[in-house]
């Protein structure tokens, strides 16, 4: 077995992540302390700098990976059929994702998204490519005749995760919420009888 203090870059730089991501999950970013890491990985805490100059950009790098983690919807969503299912599969899983993971989810809410240089980052344009999942299920939809031809596919990406967003807060503050197929079904539904031919 590699040593903790041998280990290449490569290495220990997913060693790193994976204990970053799980420390994450348990007390969430307010509390996240990059010597936590270091020490769950057996290392010191300025190695742990080395790697990632600031806690931010450790938390940065953990909500990347966990983009095109979630990205593999990709390839799941073309074995669906029918104009109103690709639709509310796309809903179900961006909700699938917060009850998740919704730590990570925190952060990226209130710290990633809200600072001023997140349309430089990495998990601004994964972020882009899962939400134009939908957009392109919409493209695809009105190409068929399902959908109306005048549905603007960046106006209703914008309608259905701004809903997806506000139908998770109760959840992520630790409150009750409705099951995320009560969720995907309500939402599917009003976008769906909005957009269909």
């Amino acid at each position: 077995m590699t040593s903790q203090l041998r280990q290449d870059p490569e290495t220990r730089t997913a060693s790193i992540l994976a204990v970053a991501q799980e420390l994450l999950r348990e007390v969430g970013y307010e509390n996240f302390l990059p010597a936590e890491v270091a020490r769950r990985c057996g290392i010191s805490e300025g190695l742990v700098y080395r790697y990632f100059p600031t806690k931010r950009s450790l938390l940065t790098r953990v909500a990347e990976d966990w983009f095109a983690e979630i990205l593999s919807l990709e390839p799941e969503l073309a074995s669906v059929e029918g104009p109103r299912a690709r639709l509310r599969y796309v809903i179900a899983y961006s909700l699938g994702v917060v009850r998740k993971e919704p730590k990570l989810t925190r952060f990226v809410y209130l710290e990633l998204r809200p600072s001023s240089d997140y349309r430089e980052t990495r998990a601004y344009e994964l972020n882009r490519r899962f939400t134009g999942i939908l957009q392109q299920v919409v493209r695809e939809g009105v190409a068929a005749g399902h959908f109306r031809p005048d549905v603007d596919p960046h106006l209703l990406r914008d309608f259905v995760f701004g809903a997806i967003e506000y139908q998770s807060w109760g959840y992520l503050r630790g409150e009750n919420a409705p099951s995320v197929e009560e969720t995907a079904d309500a939402i599917a539904d009003l976008v769906y009888r909005a957009i269909a031919v």
